[in-house]
């Protein structure tokens, strides 16, 4: 049962950290928020992506808020560059504006985000990443099991076969990531340009069913 109040430090919602990675805060799952999306994110080194680019228009069609904290963030919104330092707002309300954030060493950034017209629901996006807590301890067996768990519950997330591609890949399982990558690709096409540049993903780059950016 969530708690009738709460008053907490930002800094004791970080459910776990991935070096070379923004910091989240877990704000919605920690707190019990169920009426809205709500998280932040702090860079722990300058130039760091602090919002991955995305739009919205192909997963849960959020609005969103964006509020700078702190630090000092760079926003990028269809092409077009903001400069953005504390106490900027950055309302995003069309869902198909491809959107991101890079910061400078600790800018935090509040994102508040929710479909309109309807009850709020965590995305999927959010559930599946829960297994991410296990990048960092290399627990990749509990990775997958998290993941192949959401992904009978959602058997068409694009999402969540990336993240099992990036797993297995890790752990050496060459021809489940490959399937899993290709899957993830064909459902989300922008996939096998993200596929490029991720670390986890090195290990597949020689094959030549590996998807071309």
């Amino acid at each position: 049962m969530t708690e009738p109040f709460a008053v907490v430090a930002l800094d004791d919602l970080v459910g776990y950290e991935i070096p070379g990675q923004a910091r989240w805060h877990m704000i919605r799952s920690t707190l019990g928020v169920e009426a809205f999306g709500i998280n932040a994110w702090t860079t722990t080194e300058d130039g760091q992506q602090l919002i991955g680019e995305h739009d919205e228009a192909s997963g849960e069609a959020h609005e969103e808020l964006y509020v700078v904290l702190a630090g000092h963030a760079t926003f990028t919104l269809e092409g077009e560059e903001f400069d953005a330092p504390p106490g900027t707002v950055v309302h995003v309300s069309d869902p198909a504006v491809k959107r991101g954030a890079v910061g400078t060493a600790g800018t935090t950034v509040l994102v508040v985000g929710a479909k309109r017209g309807e009850a709020f629901t965590p995305s999927q996006w959010e559930r599946s990443s829960q297994a991410l807590r296990y990048w960092s301890t290399e627990e990749w067996d509990k990775a997958i099991e998290v993941l192949e768990g959401h992904l009978e519950e959602t058997p068409d997330n694009a999402g969540v076969y990336y993240n099992l591609a990036c797993a297995n890949a890790r752990a050496g399982r060459a021809e489940d990531a490959l399937g899993r990558l290709t899957r993830a690709v064909e459902l989300r096409p922008a996939f096998a340009e993200y596929a490029q540049a991720d670390d986890d993903l090195a290990s597949l780059r020689d094959d030549p069913r590996f998807p071309d950016g």
